[in-house]
């Protein structure tokens, strides 16, 4: 059974930096799609950075240019550096294997398997 295990989260001031990680057990990232999502409360869950099987990347507009998606196989790791951090950032973050949703649409929520997520918070 794949598993997916977040971690990295924590508090912040607005311009700060955070960088999360996700390890996959019984999956390999190499060989398919994922991405990393947040909720809010009272909010829908959003895609926020998502990378094909071959390594092209995929952004919402709100992280563009702050936001990098990256992962290492050797390790099996997957990572989000999130740089200047602002408060509206502040979110329940979540990583995703498994993608099943159609070509283009990667950054809809259409994953078969979701960690457990890592909170961030950004204080201004």
């Amino acid at each position: 059974q794949v598993q997916l295990v977040e971690s990295g989260g924590g508090s912040v001031q607005a311009g700060g930096s955070l960088r999360l990680s996700c390890a996959a057990s019984e999956y390999t990232f190499s060989s398919g799609s994922m991405g990393w999502f947040r909720q809010s409360p009272g909010n829908v869950r959003e895609g926020v950075a998502a990378m094909d099987y071959v390594g092209t990347t995929l952004y919402a507009d709100f992280v563009k240019g702050r936001f990098t998606i990256s992962r290492d196989n050797a390790k099996n790791m997957l990572y989000l550096q999130m740089n200047s951090l602002k408060p509206e950032d502040t979110a329940m973050y979540y990583c995703a294997t498994g993608f099943r949703g159609a070509p283009g649409a990667r950054l809809d929520p259409a994953y078969a398997y979701w960690g457990q997520g890592t909170q961030v918070t950004v204080s201004s």
